[in-house]
């Protein structure tokens, strides 16, 4: 989940241990407010991987793991 400010492009990708991006998961507009997001990572093996968010001049980025 995110909040945004203002009305801007959001692009959300996510990319595995070696920096390789594995999915997209957003690249559009949207509009300011709260918006939440699921990735669907049945296809994916268990491990390390990571989220990136950029948005504007905003960009951060999350360690997360996979455990099936």
């Amino acid at each position: 989940s995110f909040n945004i400010k203002n009305d801007a492009n959001v692009l959300l990708e996510v990319y595995d241990v070696n920096g390789r991006i594995v999915e997209t998961l957003i690249n559009d507009l949207f509009q300011s407010g709260s918006h939440e997001i699921s990735w669907d990572a049945s296809q994916y093996s268990s491990g390390m991987y990571f989220v990136k968010m950029i948005s504007g001049s905003f960009e951060k980025s999350q360690k997360i793991m996979l455990i099936k």
